[in-house]
């Protein structure tokens, strides 16, 4: 029974697989069918259209040009100074590593007769809104001049602090410096060479050892409009006080000029390529005479202005500035005078350009612009402004071959009251002596050619020429001079740099200024009357043949040393008549940029420019000439005066102090 049992279990459980397996067979064909059933199939005629040429062109979008406003260094312009002393803050300092912008410099240097120059400046703030900064310049020599037997003594120093606060649509800038110079009146006595009498006992002890101190205090406050307005603008504000310390002696005071300084523009444009607008200048000279017994200073209050309305239109290759400068000068006789105000450039090669400029202006010749050209000025009296009705230029310039650059020059220049300078003594004992007398009366025409080349080969080494030849003419009322006194009838600037590894940099520089005639006023005693006399002697002096040689290295981006051998062909020369200039001297020093890391990725500042000539690099004649007033020596701009006063020992790369460099729509700039 038990077998009969186990074979039925066994029957039904094989039916109950088949029925199971035979339940999936009929799901799997069922899902199979409905997979088909749900498959959609749709039928698709596609059409092809026939090929067709194209004949329009794309629109092309203009790109829409914009100027790029020019941000200068608050602090530095890198420029060559003058031949006398300058003090004046400095950026890249003897060495030619790459200085930075952003955070500050500080170099130091002394050589032979205690020559010691210094520079310091800091940025506390500097980004695209705010910048301030601090700066300080040194420059000083306590040495003979070869084969003299007083010391020449010079202790300059200047410095400031300046603040500029960019608005949504306006400038802002405010600042201050403060300058101290002492100097002593080292000038031989100029006794009469034609006389058989001896220099007066009181000629010969004049006081040459004591001194004389000049003081300057200077703020200035401005609003300018930014480059981009249609409308610009431009309010600067300034306050000068200048003093010498004494008069002609140590126990005379000395007198103050008080300056007030407006200076303004307003200009609009229209047309898209055109600007008319009026400039001017408005100065005010106050003088605080002190009481001297037997003596009167010759200073009279008064007012100096000037306004210039102008034109200018932009074309695709030319530019035209179409003014007039219209000045008044009041005091004893109130003077008017106008001059033009035109300047025109057109392109007329490739790179080549032809421009004349035809300019005029009225110089102040106040005490504290004179103490620029000439610390040795007679501290006595006050200088007529000189009026230049007339200083015209042509030329032509291009820089059409790689790294070459050249510009031919010829010009004329005519100035009522220029300043010509006479050496003169005061022969009383204990009396400072050898002053500079500028001679009133004095009318100069000057004709000069000239040629600026200059050429650079990669960074291997750079050659830079310039050469002027002037033609003076100078007259008074009661006739033509023989010589315009202290011009120089030719000048060569002369510069090469080689650069023979990369971090080290070997420099001549040259300077030749020919044709030069000295007035000299001497004093003496007539042994058979025993009565002075004033006698007028006219003689050529020395060309100034002076050959530099600078070497530098920078060890990085940061600090750098070099070292200056100034007249190394020994010549004696002068500047003034009866102040001679140190022979050869020796210099060195270090230089240390502070800059922020991310400035020193790749060994070059983003500031820093490839110095290669443009088409208008030193090109401006009109800043070359004159440099408002300080360069009265000749042709040659200021980059033409070699040396300081204590032997030429000049910096290549002595920075010009601006204190407020901000750009503008009205401002011609020069790069």
């Amino acid at each position: 029974m038990k077998t009969i049992y186990n074979v039925k279990a066994l029957c039904v459980v094989a039916l109950l697989g088949s029925a199971a397996a035979a339940s999936a067979q009929e799901d799997v064909t069922k899902e199979k069918n409905l997979n088909r059933e749900m498959t959609l199939e749709r039928e698709y005629d596609p059409s092809v259209q026939d090929a067709s040429k194209v004949n329009t062109l794309p629109v092309v979008k203009e790109p829409e040009v914009r100027k790029i406003p020019i941000d200068y260094s608050n602090y530095t312009i890198a420029a060559d100074p003058q031949k006398e002393i300058s003090l004046l803050p400095s950026g890249n300092i003897m060495t030619q590593m790459d200085y930075n912008k952003r955070r500050g410099y500080f170099n130091f240097g002394m050589g032979t007769r205690m020559n010691i120059n210094g520079d310091l400046g800091y940025h506390i703030l500097s980004t695209e809104k705010d910048q301030l900064n601090l700066w300080y310049s040194h420059r000083s020599t306590n040495g003979k001049p070869k084969d003299y037997d007083v010391k020449a003594k010079i202790n300059d120093n200047l410095g400031g602090i300046n603040y500029k606060h960019a608005f949504e649509k306006t400038i802002f800038s405010i600042g201050a410096k403060y300058g101290y110079s002492a100097f002593n009146y080292y000038g031989a006595a100029l006794s009469d060479p034609t006389s058989s009498y001896a220099p007066s006992e009181d000629l010969l002890q004049r006081d040459r050892e004591t001194n004389q101190v000049n003081q300057t205090i200077a703020a200035t406050i401005g609003f300018e409009s930014k480059e981009e307005a249609e409308v610009g603008y431009l309010l600067d504000l300034g306050y000068t006080n200048f003093s010498h310390k004494y008069g002609l002696s140590r126990v005379m005071d000395g007198p103050t000029e008080h300056t007030l300084e407006a200076k303004f523009d307003l200009n609009a444009g229209f047309n898209g390529n055109m600007r008319v607008g009026l400039g001017g200048l408005v100065e005010y000279f106050n003088y605080s005479l002190p009481e001297v017994g037997g003596y009167e200073y010759e200073f009279k209050n008064h007012v100096e202005a000037m306004l210039s309305p102008y034109y200018k239109v932009e074309g695709d290759n030319w530019n035209l500035k179409l003014g007039a400068n219209v000045m008044l000068a009041t005091g004893d006789e109130t003077k008017f005078m106008a001059s033009p105000n035109v300047a025109a450039d057109v392109e007329v090669a490739d790179k080549t350009e032809l421009y004349v400029n035809a300019g005029g202006k009225m110089y102040s010749n106040s005490m504290y612009e004179m103490s620029r050209v000439n610390r040795y000025l007679y501290p006595m009296a006050e200088l007529l402004p000189s009026r230049n009705w007339l200083d015209a230029v042509l030329g032509i310039r291009s820089g059409v071959a790689p790294g070459f650059w050249f510009d031919v020059f010829a010009g004329y220049k005519i100035t009522s009251d220029d300043v010509l300078f006479t050496q003169s003594d005061v022969w009383s004992a204990n009396y400072f002596g050898s002053f500079s007398v500028a001679e009133p009366g004095i009318d100069t025409k000057q004709l000069f050619v000239g040629a600026n080349l200059k050429y650079s080969y990669q960074q291997w080494f750079d050659i830079a020429l310039k050469g002027v030849y002037n033609n003076w003419k100078a007259e008074t009322d009661e006739g033509e001079l023989p010589h315009a006194w202290g011009k120089p009838e030719m000048e060569l600037n002369a510069n090469l740099t080689v650069r023979p590894i990369e971090k080290l940099s070997i420099a001549l520089d040259y300077y030749l200024a020919t044709g030069r005639y000295a007035n000299v006023r001497t004093w003496g005693v007539n042994g058979n009357t025993g009565m002075t006399y004033d006698k007028m002697n006219e003689f050529k002096m020395d060309n100034i043949n002076e050959l530099n040689l600078t070497g530098t290295y920078t060890f990085n981006d940061i600090f750098g040393v070099y070292a200056k051998l100034t007249n190394i062909l020994c010549q004696k020369y002068e500047l003034y008549y009866g102040y001679p200039m140190q022979s050869f001297n020796a210099m060195l020093g270090a230089n240390i940029n502070f800059s922020y890391p991310e400035d020193r990725k790749d060994g070059r500042h983003k500031y820093q420019t490839t110095g290669k000539p443009s088409l208008e690099d030193a090109g401006d004649r009109d800043a070359d000439r004159d440099r408002d007033g300080v360069d009265r020596l000749g042709g040659l701009p200021e980059e033409g005066r070699t040396g300081l006063l204590f032997g030429g020992s000049r910096s290549p790369s002595i920075p010009v102090k601006v204190l407020y460099a901000i750009p503008s729509a009205k401002k011609t700039v020069r790069l």
